[in-house]
This record gives C-alpha cells, sequence and structure tokens, in this order.
C-alpha cells in the first residue's frame, strides 16, 4: 500500500509540474503540450529536456512551432516505434506458435509413416483372419488420428493466417500514421520528402512534365498572436480541407512544415499547374474563419503560392528551391497570389537573393 501511495503521489507531482509549466508559459493545456511537460518533468528524456531549456534560455518562451517540433523529434517517433516494436513480438509469437505445431504435427507423421510401414511387416506374416483383422484395424486408428492431427494443423495454420494478415494491416496503418500530420490530415514532411523524390524520378525517365506548388498562409502568426494557438490551428485545418477537396488523384498534398504546404503535380506542365494553384487560393479565401467558442467571425484565410517546374538535368532540391522563391516572391508582392518561374517577380527575387 505504501508504493502505490508512494506512485501516486509521485505521479501526482510530475503532472503537478507539467500543469505548473504550462500555466507560467501561458500554453494551452492540450494533450500535446500536457505530455511534454510531463515527460519534462520526469527527466526521463535527456534530449528533451536539454533541447526546451535552451529554446528557454534563448528566447524565454517555446513557440507554438518549438512545441510541434518537439514533439514531433522527441516523442511521436517512439511511440510509433513502440507500436511497432509490440506488432513485431506478436508476429514472433505466432510464427513460434505454428513452429510449434509444425513439430508436432511432423512427429505424428514419422510415428504414421513408422506404422505404415509395421503394418506391412505385419500383414506379410499373419497367418489368421484375426491377425489381419488387428493390422487393419489398427491402421485405422492410426488414420484417425492422423486426420484428426492434419485437421488441426488446418485450423491452426488458418487462424495464424488471419491474425498475421490483420497484424499486417496493424502495421500499415502504423507506417500510413507516421507518414500523416496528425492536425491537417494530409501527409507530413517525411511523407513529402518520399514521394517528391519519387515523382522526380519518374518524370526525369519518362520525360512527362512536373511541376511543384509551395505555398504559406499569410500572416499566419498574426492569428496566433491576436486569437490564440486554437485558432492557429483551426486555420491550418481549414487549409489542409481546401486541399483535401481541391486536389484528387494522383497529386501528392502534403503539409511542409509550420503554416507552409506543398503540392506535387504530375503530368503537369507550368500553366496547368498555375491554374490548380488559383484553384486552391481561391478555394481557401471562400472560407470564413470562425471562432468555435464564441461563432465569432474572424475573417478570411489567404495563401502566397510559389510555383516551380521539373527541369532537364534538375534534382528535386532545385525544384524545390525555385517554387520557395517563387513564394518569397509572391510574399514580397503583396501576398495572396501566385507567382511562377516565368513571371518578372521571381527574377527580381532570385537576383535580390543572389546579391
Amino acid at each position: 500500500m505504501i508504493k502505490v501511495l508512494d506512485e501516486h503521489e509521485r505521479t501526482m507531482a510530475f503532472a503537478e509540474v507539467a500543469l505548473g509549466q504550462i500555466r507560467s508559459l501561458r500554453q494551452t493545456a492540450i494533450p500535446r503540450n500536457y505530455e511534454i511537460w510531463y515527460v519534462y518533468a520526469t527527466g526521463y528524456n535527456a534530449p528533451l529536456n536539454k533541447i526546451i531549456n535552451e529554446t528557454l534560455a534563448r528566447s524565454g518562451k517555446l513557440t507554438e512551432a518549438d512545441l510541434e517540433q518537439i514533439y514531433e523529434t522527441y516523442l511521436s517517433h517512439i511511440k510509433t516505434t513502440d507500436r511497432i516494436d509490440k506488432v513485431g513480438a506478436r508476429v514472433i509469437g505466432e510464427i513460434d506458435d505454428v513452429m510449434k505445431v509444425l513439430g508436432e504435427a511432423l512427429g505424428m507423421t514419422g510415428a504414421y509413416d513408422a506404422s505404415l510401414s509395421g503394418a506391412t511387416e505385419k500383414l506379410s506374416s499373419a497367418k489368421s483372419r484375426d491377425q489381419i483383422k488387428a493390422v487393419v484395424e489398427a491402421l485405422l486408428r492410426s488414420t484417425s488420428e492422423m486426420r484428426e492431427t492434419n485437421k488441426a494443423l488446418e485450423d491452426r495454420l488458418t487462424l495464424s493466417k488471419n491474425e498475421i494478415s490483420n497484424l499486417q494491416q496493424s502495421l500499415e496503418a502504423i507506417r500510413a500514421e507516421s507518414l500523416t500530420d496528425p492536425l491537417t490530415g494530409l501527409g507530413n514532411r517525411k511523407y513529402f520528402d518520399r514521394m517528391i523524390g519519387m515523382a522526380v524520378q519518374t518524370a526525369l525517365a519518362s520525360g512527362e512534365p512536373l511541376s511543384l506548388l509551395l505555398f504559406d498562409i499569410d500572416h499566419f502568426k498574426s492569428f496566433n498572436d491576436s486569437y490564440g494557438h486554437l485558432t492557429g490551428d483551426q486555420v491550418l485545418r481549414l487549409v489542409g480541407l481546401s486541399l483535401k477537396q481541391t486536389i484528387k488523384g494522383q497529386d501528392i498534398t502534403a503539409r511542409y512544415g509550420g503554416e507552409e504546404f506543398a503540392v506535387v503535380l504530375p503530368n503537369t506542365a507550368l500553366r496547368q499547374a498555375l491554374t490548380v494553384a488559383d484553384h486552391i487560393r481561391r478555394a481557401v479565401m471562400a472560407k470564413e474563419l470562425k471562432k468555435k467558442s464564441t461563432g465569432e467571425i474572424l475573417g478570411r484565410v489567404t495563401i502566397s503560392v510559389g510555383v516551380s517546374m521539373l527541369k532537364e538535368g534538375d534534382d528535386t532540391d532545385a525544384l524545390i528551391e525555385r517554387a520557395d522563391a517563387c513564394l518569397y516572391a509572391a510574399k514580397r508582392n503583396g501576398r495572396n497570389r501566385v507567382i511562377c518561374e516565368a513571371d518578372p517577380e521571381y527574377a527580381v527575387e532570385t537576383h535580390s537573393r543572389v546579391a
């Protein structure tokens, strides 16, 4: 009983520290933030504590982007790894059980084979009807036992097949989750890096066009500062929803990082990509942002978009770099607009960067 009470008091102390940090830094008391500070209080994750202490010492606060990055880097992958380990352990356990059943079946097969061999010898030396009858009855018993063993093996293998199929689906679900941004439901940066690399290789090999859209939510920081991080999250969800409703088929959508998003458009030339980009921009701007707690209309969200198209001799980095330069040109030229590498604003932007 004393141990239980001690454990209760110890964990409650961690909880109080976590809530105290959230309160003092005026952060939202959402599960992610609580988990970060609870783990911080335990001291079990030294790299997490180190980055938090360094960030606080440098700027005196943790921004929403800081918290998200800390969680993604030091906590979320641990959960995924633990879940994969558990599924892997279950697969190994299932294989061990099947191997045991197979071993028992092989033993029964050996015994049945020996029974057949013995029956052959006994039949060849049998002198009477009763002796033959006894050998045949023994064979029937052995055959019946073998049939039961085979049936049990068949049933067990069917169960194992179903279980392993379920475990495979679990691994696929974990894999998909590890590539998904939990806030918007779009692919995350890991997913984007993997998919754009494959798309670029395919386009270069086939000679088909490939375009990239990079876009950024205009004045996103002001939403967070004016209305809080929960409203900021709502803005991100709104943009994510607009993308899901607009982008279909083989096109690749992802949250690139923070308030930036990316769309990869296979088999799409620059002019078509510009049309898609402006369609997305209009779709986002058409939605009104409403504060859930009060119903207050907060206005409309706008985005700036940069568009680039794959060129001969390009690699992934070059494609992203040009789209990024176009995005910054769009932001510097008034925001809420689409700029591509064929626009004069892009040339000015690249010149200013070089200078």
